[in-house]
């Protein structure tokens, strides 16, 4: 699939540290928001999680820190489809900033279908499973 905008936002100074840049926890948690923006886009919403008694569970986070972010840049992410298998996806979140075009973090997310009931890794319900293989083959940009 083609990168999709997630999230949209700002840096407000409350995220940065005593070196003046934003602190590691609010990539984390811009990425975090982009990726429930992304999941809604194949269905796996709240409504959907408690009406299937399923949800998500993280498995992995790699993360490229790129470039620093300043109090009142204006960020964005842009996110795709890495691989899909029958219980475990993988995406991408790209961390942009808007006035320069430049990538100023990656992650790579791993993160599997859960049973909220057994608690382990269940398979996608097929209609989730489907639109995630559809989205997967029309090509995805690294």
């Amino acid at each position: 699939m083609r990168e999709v905008l997630t999230f949209k936002g700002t840096v407000y100074p409350w995220h940065c540290d005593h070196m003046g840049h934003m602190n590691v926890m609010w990539y984390t948690g811009r990425f975090d928001e982009a990726t429930w923006a992304f999941l809604g886009l194949f269905g796996l919403k709240r409504d959907f999680f408690e009406h299937n008694n399923i949800g998500m569970a993280a498995l992995e986070q790699t993360v490229n820190y790129l470039r620093e972010l300043h109090a009142g840049d204006q960020i964005e992410v842009y996110s795709h489809l890495v691989e899909v298998r029958p219980k475990v996806m993988r995406f991408a979140h790209r961390m942009v900033h808007v006035d320069s075009g430049e990538t100023c973090a990656k992650i790579i997310n791993t993160a599997a279908c859960l049973d909220t009931g057994l608690r382990k890794a269940r398979e996608f319900p097929a209609e989730v499973h489907q639109k995630l293989e559809v989205a997967l083959s029309e090509g995805a940009e690294v």
